[in-house]
């Protein structure tokens, strides 16, 4: 187990990165990471795989919501999702790579792998595999996690360095309608924190009562959270979670 280093504790993070579609800074772009950057926040980022087995900044499976285009983003390649323009800027989709090397180790980098699965099933680990190359040799606070274990696994593998997490929640059906009941039961219960030599969750943040959260943070993990919105509700995460990741307000620094 790599444990997280302190920066992660202390520092908000912004939800992919500090973005506002309105003042041109849309999710998981180089403005909105640029903007955190400046504003001395952590960044969370989350990571597809392009046709040709890059890893690209890239919330969505498909391309619709976030640029208007059709299609999925596993169906170009990286160059071609490079000419992607990210609706309200003029920005195509970024590669992991080129943010790392825009964040360069000025503030905590926490990377979300997406379930290339699609049912939280065993992944090929070709994009795992990406993130193992862009990632050698970065200088700088960065940690990688997914909803997925297995890919968090597999990254113990091949990141034996890098922190690892898994993202978790309370698997609400009506939250995970395209899992079935069996894969939402198991996850629930965070079964694979010790398998993948996790050393922090980033859980559901209105659903962190759940006991597992509190055996857990008892055994010496790490409890980040999913996604607060409000002053409000941040004081609330506090009272239990370590840190926010936060989008919609500009969440406290620590004095």
């Amino acid at each position: 187990m790599m444990p997280l280093p302190e920066a992660f504790r202390q520092i908000p993070i912004a939800h992919r990165a500090l973005h506002d579609k309105v003042d041109g800074r849309p999710e998981n772009s180089r403005a909105a990471i640029q903007a955190a950057i400046n504003a001395g926040y952590g960044i969370e980022i989350d990571l597809q795989m392009s046709s040709d087995g890059q890893a690209m900044v890239f919330h969505d499976y498909d391309l619709s919501r976030l640029t208007g285009e059709k299609g999925k983003v596993q169906q170009l390649s990286a160059a071609e999702l490079g000419c992607v323009i990210l609706s309200g800027s003029d920005e195509g989709v970024p590669g992991f790579a080129e943010i790392l090397d825009l964040v360069a180790g000025q503030v905590p980098l926490l990377v979300e792998l997406k379930d290339q699965h699609g049912k939280m099933g065993e992944t090929d680990g070709v994009l795992e595999q990406a993130v193992a190359r862009d990632l050698a040799g970065y200088d700088g606070p960065v940690a990688l996690m997914s909803f997925n274990p297995h890919p968090v696994a597999r990254l113990a593998e091949l990141l034996p360095e890098v922190p690892r997490g898994l993202v978790t929640s309370g698997y609400r059906m009506v939250d995970e309608p395209h899992l079935s009941a069996k894969t939402r039961r198991h996850l629930r219960d965070i079964p694979d924190y010790d398998r993948c030599k996790a050393s922090f969750i980033s859980h559901q943040w209105s659903d962190l009562a759940r006991s597992r959260v509190a055996e857990l943070k008892s055994a010496g993990a790490t409890v980040l959270c999913w996604t607060v919105k409000s002053a409000k509700d941040e004081a609330k995460a506090r009272e239990i979670a370590d840190n926010v990741t936060f989008e919609k307000y500009l969440a406290q620094h620590p004095d």
